[in-house]
């Protein structure tokens, strides 16, 4: 199940991933978003400084109950390109919702110090935010259920990931726009250790967040 590692390894030129994120729009033969390319390197780098910490015994795992509940026994056989490119393959989620995703993971990690990103959590963890981060951000989604398939859990145990989620993050789950920037320029700047640009998808994105919570507050009022 585990994609080539040519993929974890791809070359993202200033022009394309500039062109990717700013006029991204789903086709049937659509490529990956550029997005998660960064993402999943974000989040591997994260997993080997935190295998180098516990080697070294400045720190341990997590023991909290709370947060072990996105511990899974069996380590799943799919990298996290892949496994990111398959919830990308079947929920075609666009660019913003890995953002808002990010901007969750790190908000969860602050909130649950003892948290550390490993194999055996960060696929649920990876589900459950994307999940909440396209809810968030688009109009139209899929039901948990269907989640559950792409991610590899029943519809049970993704809506109890949901949950806990929730409450541990206190249901703190809206993202302004100079937050959702912020995000974007981290991202732009791990692209860019080679040399800096700029990525235009970031305004673009933060202006349809905008208007998707603008469009919310209008049919919430025309309900009321």
């Amino acid at each position: 199940m585990a994609s080539s590692s040519s993929s974890s390894y791809l070359t993202i030129s200033p022009r394309k991933l500039r062109s990717d994120l700013y006029s991204y729009s789903y086709q049937e033969d659509s490529s990956t978003p550029l997005v998660i390319n960064v993402l999943a390197s974000l989040i591997e780098r994260s997993m080997a400084r935190t295998e180098r910490i516990v080697k070294n015994g400045s720190c341990s795992l997590s023991k909290a109950i709370s947060t072990n509940i996105f511990y899974c026994r069996d380590i799943p056989d799919m990298t996290i390109q892949s496994y990111l490119e398959r919830i990308f393959r079947y929920t075609r989620a666009i660019p913003s919702v890995y953002v808002v995703a990010y901007v969750y993971i790190d908000r969860f990690c602050h909130n649950n110090p003892g948290f550390r990103i490993n194999p055996r959590n960060v696929h649920r963890l990876l589900i459950t935010t994307i999940m909440l981060a396209s809810k968030y951000v688009e109009d139209m989604n899929y039901r948990n259920s269907y989640f559950g398939k792409v991610g590899g859990l029943t519809t049970e145990e993704l809506n109890k990931l949901e949950l806990e989620f929730l409450f541990l993050m206190d249901f703190k789950l809206h993202v302004n726009v100079s937050v959702f920037e912020s995000y974007c320029c981290h991202l732009e700047r791990e692209v860019s250790i080679g040399g800096g640009y700029h990525i235009e998808r970031t305004l673009r994105c933060a202006e349809e967040i905008k208007q998707g919570i603008e469009k919310r507050r209008v049919s919430h009022t025309l309900l009321v």
